[in-house]
């Protein structure tokens, strides 16, 4: 049996992290879920930069936008959402066999936005409606002012994707955002089933530390981080308060482990699918890496999965100066910014293509 379907069949749902043109036409998506046991799929304005920034797949759609004078971020989200639709669609057989647990894909709001709570509001809900389809998420960064946001557009009825989440504490933030909209809902008579993931960035724990600490600490403070983040998880799970709303027929949020590439050439390159294997979790891989874990990969239970070994290598960090809380704000200061400088480049990026096309007559 291939290492992602014993993966998918452990418990935990596979999902891709790239979406392109070009995926969609050739048929790789649907390989993937035939071959690699895919759900699901996430995007980011990273991604999206990419994809529209270095090929030609999108040019004609640019063009006729940018001709009839459409705004360049509407433009962005009229071929994100296309794409997305079609991804969804694929995606739609699994949403319902799985009674909406698994099967979705992620559009997110503007990263400008990050920042102002009704404007994220406001676009969530403006995105949510236009996408059209029952399984795609609106993802909006953990950030203080996307907190609220969340809690309202959960309340609202709107699927949200939390991204950006680093620590525990982090995470916490973002399951008591959406425990409060589902409260909200039960308070008000409404329908508690409103899906989410919890987005946790964990590869780039190391990357920030790397050459900062000796050999036996490189790639391992993401791994202990996540683990102190599924202890929270779990515990969630167990807490009278999540009893209650499951009582009221209410659906967890799910834990979504994100930025799992190994950014180490020295390290595996599977090291953080391996390290988090855990049931009723996703990780979200970018293609390089699925398809590294399908070849290669073995799957086993969460590595330091106990407290006390993710406790004991937190402190191992500290003696060497470096405090996890501290280094999670300034990771998601940073995540925030880099999102904001792709979103600006992709803008950038159309608002070119529409002008060269422009003159090219096309």
């Amino acid at each position: 049996m291939k290492p992602t379907q014993q993966l998918h069949e452990s418990g935990q749902s596979l999902w891709l992290d790239n979406i392109t043109r070009s995926l969609l036409d050739s048929g790789t998506l649907e390989h993937y879920v035939k071959e690699d046991s895919i759900t699901g799929l996430t995007s980011n304005p990273t991604i999206f930069e990419k994809a529209i920034g270095t090929g030609s797949d999108y040019d004609q759609d640019i063009a006729a936008a940018k001709g009839a004078g459409t705004p360049d971020e509407e433009v962005f989200f009229e071929l994100a959402i296309a794409d997305l639709r079609r991804a969804a669609d694929i995606f739609a057989p699994i949403h319902a066999q799985t009674d909406g647990v698994d099967g979705w894909v992620s559009l997110e709001v503007s990263p400008l936005l990050a920042h102002d709570t009704g404007a994220t509001i406001k676009q969530a809900k403006a995105l949510h409606a236009k996408a059209g389809r029952s399984n795609i998420f609106i993802k909006i960064p953990g950030t203080p002012e996307g907190l609220p946001a969340i809690e309202e557009c959960i309340f609202a009825g709107v699927p949200i994707n939390v991204t950006l989440l680093f620590s525990a504490g982090q995470y916490q933030n973002a399951a008591e955002a959406y425990l409060r909209g589902i409260e909200r809902r039960v308070a008000a008579g409404r329908n508690p089933v409103v899906h989410s993931v919890a987005s946790v960035f964990v590869s780039r724990w190391d990357k920030a530390v790397a050459g900062r600490v000796p050999g036996h600490l490189e790639d391992r403070l993401g791994i202990a981080v996540s683990t102190q983040v599924y202890q929270g998880y779990r515990r969630l799970f167990d807490s009278p308060r999540w009893g209650r709303l499951a009582n009221e027929g209410a659906r967890a949020q799910r834990l979504l482990w994100a930025s799992t590439s190994t950014k180490n050439p020295n390290a595996p390159d599977t090291l953080y699918i391996e390290a988090l294997s855990a049931p009723f979790t996703i990780n979200t891989m970018p293609e390089a890496t699925l398809l590294a874990f399908g070849e290669h990969g073995v799957v086993g239970d969460l590595q330091e999965s106990s407290p006390r070994g993710a406790k004991q290598t937190l402190a191992s960090f500290a003696e060497f100066g470096i405090e996890h809380e501290a280094l999670a704000k300034e990771l998601l200061r940073e995540g925030t910014e880099s999102f904001e400088a792709s979103w600006k480049n992709l803008l950038g990026s159309i608002a070119a293509k529409g002008n060269n096309l422009a003159g090219s007559g096309h």
